[in-house]
């Protein structure tokens, strides 16, 4: 029984992409490594709430560089997009390489022909402001997060919302804010509003 531990994933050099926090890790088989003298194989059972089925295919693209290009999540299936987004969150600082945030004022461009719902939303503003596989929040609280700052870009920015007449009829659901209701796009666009993004839709 080893107890809690860091789950690193590595590239093709040995650097970490990103990481799991994992409870319950039970050796249950070891074997010489075939990796190098004085190191063993072990297999594991383990309990981890942040590594997500589906997450696999995202983690080789980034371990093989082959995340290069925006749009590589449109055909995947709704559980799997969650998974991307969680990809993009725990790659994240390896996929920056200690980029900067853009600095205030830039204009960013939101494709909205695939936003279909919150998933595919966050998918494609993070893309939009940090390039393919990027991360701009996977929920509410953390695209507000994002919009403070150290996320990738520094408000006041403007987003270019294009396709946002589609976007709106398919982001229709009704969320409860404090003691009213509002429609998610409506509440997206509320959230923009009040960390200085000018979101203009087109």
């Amino acid at each position: 029984m080893a107890g809690n531990a860091w789950f690193e994933l590595l590239d093709g050099d040995g650097a970490t992409m990103g990481s799991y926090f994992v409870n319950e890790v039970t050796v249950i088989d070891v074997k010489p490594s075939a990796s190098g003298a004085g190191l063993v194989d072990l297999t594991v059972t383990l309990w981890c709430e942040n590594a997500l089925p589906g997450a696999e295919r995202p983690w080789e693209l980034v371990r093989t560089g082959r995340l290069n290009h925006t749009g590589m999540w449109y055909e995947l299936a709704p559980g799997d997009r969650h998974a991307w987004l969680s990809v993009a969150l725990w790659s994240r600082e390896y996929q920056r390489q200690g980029k900067p945030d853009a600095p205030a004022g830039q204009v960013f461009t939101l494709d909205g022909r695939h936003v279909v719902d919150r998933d595919t939303f966050y998918c494609a503003i993070g893309e939009a402001i940090n390039g393919p596989g990027g991360y701009f929040g996977w929920n509410l609280d953390a695209l507000d997060d994002c919009l403070r700052g150290g996320w990738g870009a520094t408000t006041p920015f403007t987003l270019h919302w294009d396709f946002s007449a589609e976007a709106r009829t398919r982001l229709a659901e009704r969320v409860p804010v404090g003691d009213r209701e509002l429609v998610l796009f409506d509440l997206l666009l509320e959230i923009f509003e009040e960390r200085g993004v000018s979101v203009i839709l087109r």
